[in-house]
């Protein structure tokens, strides 16, 4: 609740920066809005937390169900985007209003959830930091999960100014994103059944080689059509890697350890996603479009690389046990 609190005060303060053409309050609001989008990413941990607690074949779907609400983002907040742009005297003043009023909503709803005692708890002795972060898993973990999503943000970010660059319109760039955030989370009403099929590395593995083919379609031209398959790819590649690191990392805590390490985890994530973000239109202005999305091929390499190395080092221990 406190969490969906700050995004009501912080679109509240990015629509006043708008209305007052102020570039610092704006930043100002922007932060604000960072508060509540980090307590957002801590409601697949609860899923899973909660799901542990009941059952735990049920952890990778429980967390790829949190992950496809998204879903409704992706329809919802392009669409509202388009309506809500000119309600006040600024442009986007009136969207920063509309967000506001989802994140009230969001507040409402948080006031029904209900999180077993239990499942919060931690049990037994916790293991010096240290000693976690050095497991070859929880370095994989988090290496696949940061380089997921700081490859997406890299390109997501940049795609608007580049499509405005390429002569297109505000519609036409709000449809690229919202299909690109669906297919970010409509995979997830599957992807914790695909994990439990065929596993978390084949899951990762495969959301590289999609990384892999939104490189190739973006670097070979700039209608439309491939703004929109490269996005569409990219989003899928993301919930692959993405999902499937989040699910890998749940494996290398006890109940004891689970806050510290996700939150280094997560701050790990998210370092690296502000730092994409920060160098995202600097790139696009120096190289272009095509040559900017070469700059994620070899991050998602070394992901990639590190999710074979890992599945080889499982199957050695298994074999010498």
């Amino acid at each position: 609740m406190f969490g969906a609190s700050m995004g009501v005060a912080g679109a509240a303060i990015s629509s006043a920066a708008v209305l007052a053409h102020s570039f610092a309050l704006l930043c100002a609001g922007s932060f604000v809005i960072g508060f509540y989008n980090a307590f957002a990413q801590y409601l697949r941990f609860a899923a899973a937390d909660v799901a542990d607690a009941y059952d735990a074949s049920l952890k990778e779907r429980a967390i790829s169900w949190v992950l496809a609400g998204g879903i409704a983002g992706g329809v919802i907040g392009p669409e509202l985007s388009k309506v809500s742009r000119d309600w006040l005297a600024a442009t986007y003043a009136g969207t920063f209003a509309a967000m506001a009023a989802v994140a009230v909503i969001a507040v409402v709803v948080a006031t029904r959830l209900r999180i077993p005692a239990h499942s919060g708890k931690g049990g037994g002795v916790a293991r010096p930091l240290g000693q976690i972060v050095r497991q070859p898993v929880f370095v994989v973990a988090v290496l696949v999960g940061a380089i997921s999503y700081g490859a997406m943000n890299l390109l997501m970010t940049a795609t608007p100014l580049a499509m405005k660059i390429c002569g297109f319109g505000y519609p036409q760039s709000a449809d690229v994103i919202k299909w690109h955030v669906v297919a970010m989370f409509a995979p997830g009403f599957f992807t914790g059944a695909l994990i439990r099929r065929f596993g978390v590395h084949a899951i990762m593995f495969t959301g590289c080689l999609l990384m892999f083919a939104m490189t190739a379609i973006a670097h070979s031209g700039i209608t439309y059509w491939h703004f929109w398959s490269a996005l569409v790819l990219l989003g899928l590649g993301w919930n692959f890697m993405f999902t499937g690191a989040t699910t890998l990392l749940t494996t290398t805590y006890q109940p004891a350890e689970k806050a510290k390490v996700q939150g280094v985890n997560d701050l790990a994530v998210f370092l690296v996603m502000a730092t994409s973000s920060a160098a995202s239109g600097a790139l696009l202005s120096v190289t272009g479009w095509l040559d900017l999305n070469l700059y994620a091929v070899p991050f998602v390499a070394l992901a990639a690389a590190s999710i074979v190395w890992l599945r080889r080092w499982r199957t050695r221990r298994l074999a010498g046990a």
